[in-house]
């Protein structure tokens, strides 16, 4: 595994692919309070890209040019937070996107485990340390500590894509889950004005 770290931007000419494994860190839980710090990639041949951001510089043009790339599939596990930051710091909306927590949700309805973790231990048998989850990720300089854990974050959700599309298509959920999919841009506009922990659709 290789894990590259840029400042600021990824390397124009970079190519990662059809599909790009994407997870971000930011200081806390709340996009229109917490800033982005790092957005971490990964094309899904084992290899990670993690792109840091100083306080208040968020000009990444060719990162945005990827977010907004309608012929790349940008996939998240939990994508709702993570387009919310995305829009709330680089300020584009990213699309098309595939999260495999809302995939979880809709066929793995035997469990109420549906984070990164858990699929990584069901699914690929593969454990996952989040140790690193709650620390600084706005230091100006990333331990060895949370880069590996910010890589592992992406490492293996094309994996888990490839088992879920699975699952989804065996329980009749393929449609219902592109749908949700497509709605994520809009689930996170509305959590960015104020939404978040409101139900709309309830009476």
């Amino acid at each position: 595994m290789t894990v590259t770290l840029h400042k600021g931007d990824l390397p124009d000419g970079l190519t990662l692919g059809p599909v790009v494994a994407i997870d971000s860190e930011t200081m806390g839980l709340k996009p229109i309070r917490d800033r982005l710090c790092v957005v971490q990639l990964s094309s899904g041949d084992g290899n990670a890209h993690l792109v840091q951001f100083a306080p208040g510089v968020y000009d990444a043009p060719n990162l945005k040019r990827l977010l907004t790339d309608p012929d790349t599939l940008k996939l998240f596990h939990f994508a709702r937070f993570d387009v919310a930051a995305m829009r709330a710091f680089l300020g584009v909306d990213t699309a098309p996107v595939y999260c495999t927590k809302i995939a979880s949700k809709l066929v793995r309805t035997y469990t109420d485990r549906h984070g990164l973790k858990d699929l990584c231990r069901e699914l690929l048998g593969i454990e996952v340390s989040k140790q690193q989850q709650s620390s600084d990720w706005g230091a100006a300089e990333l331990t060895p500590e949370q880069v590996a854990y910010a890589a592992s974050d992406v490492l293996h959700l094309h994996a888990l894509k490839e088992r879920l599309d699975a699952m989804l298509a065996r329980e009749g959920r393929a449609a219902f889950a592109a749908d949700c999919f497509r709605f994520l841009g809009t689930r996170a506009a509305l959590d960015l004005i104020g939404y978040a922990d409101e139900d709309i659709f309830s009476h």
